[in-house]
């Protein structure tokens, strides 16, 4: 993900921008139809007042399809310490939640403390941390890969019902594989786990989905030159109704403004809002009637930046975290926890 991003504030909702189901690859200057992987939308005779109800529901992955931070997160350090020879390196789960807390779970920063205070080997110069670091880094991520894979990593219990429930319901789901701390191809593996049939149901929002969305094509610069605008003309004249063409008049005024940096966000913010706004637009449901389930504290910071309501479901990183910005706080899925239900209440 690029470092430059446009002014999260400075966007509409891109929701409506454009006829639904529809994108525009501005490279090739054609028409591409998104796939819903079976999103039962509404059709195109229901009326303004149903539309209004529609909401979708963005899901993180780790922390909140399966708690990784807990079952495999220690584990998999404990293990790249072992085969790095590094004996004097052993994190009990006390040591571990208590360097996630003061690292905000960042783990380069969570290693610097750590051997800050027990020590750093001795046959490790100043000048060679770094590359230590990401040698143990590589091994973790290794060791996680396979902890994940195994069938002895289970997903969050309930989280199957939440997603059929969700599902019947035609409420569409979208998993958010784009940010994930583990990376893209772990979160997907994670994502798997719930089966071919619920995945054709749902989307998975990754680094390609972001690039390709509408607001990934702003963001990255890619197309946005006269060939943007004449699209954007096109579709103005297009537009069946006036709010949709009070919309993409807005976005059309926009392009021609000189693009204002927000250089006070760090990049990991930037890029989950940019997944965000991709999510929101594969599910063709406008940001602030979509919904965060998030397990991290930089994703409901990111959902409080453009508007998105979250709600916060608790794992073994986040057990002592406060979320003023959160619409709800639960500690899992069903019964007096997060129901399809209770989250439209929320609404």
């Amino acid at each position: 993900m690029p470092t430059k991003y446009l002014t999260t504030n400075s966007l509409p909702s891109l929701a409506l921008t454009f006829p639904r189901n529809y994108a525009f690859n501005y490279r090739t200057k054609s028409k591409r139809s998104l796939r819903f992987n079976g999103f039962i939308n509404a059709s195109s005779s229901s009326t303004d007042r149903n539309r209004s109800q529609r909401f979708a529901v963005l899901l993180e992955v780790e922390g909140v399809l399966m708690d990784v931070y807990r079952l495999g997160n220690r584990q998999a350090f404990n293990v790249a310490f072992r085969k790095l020879g590094l004996d004097c390196a052993n994190w009990s789960e006390p040591v571990y939640l208590d360097l996630v807390r003061k690292s905000a779970g960042d783990e380069e920063r969570m290693l610097i403390l750590y051997f800050d205070r027990i020590g750093w080997p001795t046959s490790v110069p100043t000048s060679e941390k770094r590359a230590f670091m990401k040698s143990i880094l590589r091994e973790k991520k290794n060791a996680l890969d396979d902890l994940v894979l195994s069938k002895a990593f289970p997903l969050r219990p309930g989280v199957e019902e939440f997603i059929d429930e969700a599902c019947e319901e035609g409420v569409p789901v979208i998993f958010l594989a784009a940010y994930s701390i583990s990376g893209e191809k772990l979160a997907r593996s994670i994502v798997e786990k719930l089966g071919a049939d619920r995945m054709s149901k749902t989307k998975i929002i990754g680094d390609e989905e972001v690039k390709q969305s509408f607001y990934g094509q702003l963001i990255f610069g890619e197309g946005v030159s006269s060939s943007m605008d004449e699209q954007l003309a096109k579709e103005v004249a297009k537009a069946a109704s006036a709010e949709r063409q009070r919309i993409a008049e807005e976005v059309a005024s926009m392009l021609k403004l000189k693009v204002e940096l927000n250089t006070s966000s760090s990049e990991r913010l930037q890029n989950i809002i940019a997944t965000l706004r991709a999510g929101s637009e594969y599910a063709d449901v406008p940001i602030h009637s979509c919904v965060l389930v998030a397990g991290s504290q930089s994703g409901v910071a990111a959902a409080e930046r453009i508007g998105m309501p979250c709600v916060v479901l608790r794992s073994s990183s986040t057990s002592r975290a406060e979320f003023p910005s959160a619409i709800a706080i639960m500690d899992g899925f069903g019964g007096a926890d997060l129901t399809v239900s209770r989250l439209r209440r929320k609404l």
